[in-house]
């Protein structure tokens, strides 16, 4: 026997023994549930494996392992059976009585160490109680590798861990390795992010993480995302049994999951498409559509509807200039199909990018077409909106400060009156005095605008924006209604807010307010200097504050590259007693200072 089996044989027998003793095999025995007695609440536990730990020359045709348990079992979850480095086919698994057998289509590779966890697939055949795990090392060479590496794998705008990852290991460093081979090494993420890889060669790797959809260990770019380590990883600690890090927790024992050390850090994030082309068309009314691009920044070159002036249409790109929304200008009955041409950058057979012109059919779909033939044909199923220029304002106490008053109308205007608007502001005394506006037009959306009142805002007036009748027409040749909105700043005494002293500002960064879930953006700034950052009117609750440095200034936050070796723009979440949560209390105003070069060093 060689000597890495003398090893660690003689660990084997001692837990056995008592894994034995502490659960003993008649406890969860029976295939049928027992009729009485308290509800087993007890996991399998393992007391047999085949090949034993550590036992090196392993055959690499026809190989198989067995589990052998102290109770029947049931394979909960297949992709929970997960071997290192991993082969073309997943390993098939099977149940025979008390064991489970794990077996592999292809032949295995020599002279290589591989790992074989189970953590997550196996449970009890009755409650379904699920094994904590385990995980077999075996070699098809003379020898067990040695090295071992931990990490996290967070999402790169949220930095929440992301559960089921594959984390990748290569000694093939070209760039076409990920998504063209098998890695070296690889392991999955648990519930917290976190990964171990243990037993393998003490050499450089470059290292990945993907959210493997297809599950071939390989990356998909249309598909998935991808996270990269900047430089090579050179592991620095040999494995052994008593790592804290690759003990089997627990996935509910918050204390004893955190207390992990994750030696790297990776952020997932999706890249753009590399290709362009439409990939989506609809009709949405009579004089509106919109076209949707496989990929951002598309560039067109001309785009008309037949028989029509080109001056007619009206288009609109979105922030990310992936989505174009269009609007016929004209009051005429549109047919039931307008031919679109676009010429754009479109992507060709050799992956390259050159003008190519397009023709898209906008065809109405049966349920439009339906409803606007009943609308045509009884004049009572004609609602209000259907014959007034649709539009809707919003006027929020916690954000009209910093947003104003907000006005969005459904059709794109061909009048516009703003000098018509009526600002008024009633102090507590009721006294009436007239203010003034400046209207700013959406620089993403033509149809939006915001109103701001010149004078600033005080607690307890009223204020009151009008919007007179027939003052605004759209498209499709409809007047507004009237409408008036009135706002006054919040004066419960129970709310708080929050004030961060920014200083180090030596670039731009975008700082959002988040919900306690980090899903929801409540409120944003943009900073570009020192100076004061205030979040007022807070309900009690819990928030996060979340920083991104916007290195090319776009008010955007931007997604890496992996051929450029480009990561995602950096994300920081400011933390308070070393947590990401903010607990905002009634009537506090709650001030940090905060250094964003040292933050982001």
């Amino acid at each position: 026997m060689s000597h890495p089996l003398k090893k660690f044989l003689p660990l084997v027998p001692a837990g056995l023994i008592l894994g034995s003793l502490m659960f003993p095999s008649g406890c969860a025995n029976t295939t049928t549930p027992p009729t009485g007695g308290p509800k087993d609440t007890i996991p399998p536990v393992l007391t047999k494996v085949a090949p034993l730990p550590a036992t090196v020359n392993v055959p690499t045709k026809k190989t198989k392992l067995r589990f052998t348990f102290n109770e029947y079992v049931k394979v909960k979850d297949a992709n929970g059976i997960f071997l290192s480095p991993p082969l073309e086919k997943k390993p098939k698994s099977a149940i025979h009585g008390k064991s489970l057998d794990v077996t592999f289509e292809s032949d295995l590779d020599s002279n290589t160490t591989y790992t074989l966890d189970l953590t997550g697939a196996i449970a009890d055949n009755n409650e379904g109680n699920l094994f904590p795990g385990y995980t077999l090392v075996f070699s098809t060479g003379e020898k067990i590798d040695s090295m071992c590496v931990t990490g996290l794998v967070q999402d790169c705008s949220t930095l929440m861990p992301v559960k089921g990852a594959t984390v990748l290991l290569y000694k093939d460093h070209s760039d076409s390795a990920v998504f063209l081979k098998r890695p070296f090494a690889a392991a999955k993420t648990d519930d917290w992010g976190f990964f171990s890889v243990r037993n393998i060669q003490d050499t450089l790797y470059r290292v990945y993480a993907i959210k493997d959809e297809n599950n071939n260990n390989k990356y998909d770019p249309e598909s998935e995302r991808i996270a990269f380590l900047d430089s090579l990883l050179r592991p620095t600690i040999v494995y052994n049994d008593s790592l804290y890090e690759f003990k089997k927790f627990d996935m509910k024992d918050t204390a004893l999951c955190l207390a992990r050390h994750a030696q790297i850090e990776l952020n997932l994030f999706r890249e753009r498409p590399s290709k362009q082309l439409i990939v989506k068309k609809e009709r949405v009314g009579p004089r509106t559509a919109y076209i949707t691009f496989m990929a951002p920044d598309a560039v067109i070159h001309d785009i008309r509807i037949k028989g029509l002036p080109r001056e007619k249409l009206i288009r609109q790109f979105n922030i990310q200039r992936d989505s174009l929304e269009l609007w016929v200008n004209d009051q005429r009955k549109m047919p039931d199909t307008l031919q679109l041409v676009v010429k754009y950058d479109k992507t060709d057979t050799t992956g390259k990018l050159f003008p190519q012109e397009e023709l898209i059919k906008l065809t109405y779909s049966k349920e439009l077409r339906a409803e606007m033939m009943k609308k045509e044909n009884n004049f009572r199923d004609r609602k209000h909106e259907d014959t007034i220029a649709v539009m809707t304002t919003k006027a929020d106490p916690t954000t009209i400060e910093q947003y104003g008053f907000d006005i969005e109308f459904k059709y794109p205007l061909i009048q516009e009156a703003w000098d018509s608007l009526g600002y008024r502001i009633v102090n507590p005394r009721q006294q009436e005095t007239r203010g003034k506006v400046k209207v700013i037009r959406d620089s993403t959306n033509l149809r939006h605008f915001r109103v701001m009142p010149e004078e600033p805002f005080q607690l307890g007036y009223d204020y009151y924006l009008k919007i007179p009748h027939r003052k605004f027409r759209d498209i499709n040749g409809f007047y507004n209604d009237s409408t008036q909105m009135k706002v006054t700043l919040p004066n419960d005494e129970k709310l708080s807010s929050i004030t961060l002293e920014l200083s180090g500002v030596h670039n731009r960064y975008l700082v959002e307010l988040l919900s306690e879930k980090r899903d929801k953006v409540i409120r944003s700034f943009v900073v570009d200097g020192n100076g004061d950052v205030v979040f007022p009117y807070l309900k009690q609750g819990n928030y996060c504050i979340r920083i991104t440095e916007d290195k090319n200034r776009n008010a955007m936050v931007d997604t890496g590259n992996l051929l450029e070796k480009r990561q995602p723009e950096k994300a920081r979440f400011f933390k308070q007693d070393d947590k990401f949560l903010i607990k905002v209390l009634e009537r506090a105003e709650m001030v940090w200072k905060l250094n964003l070069e040292e933050m982001f060093r």
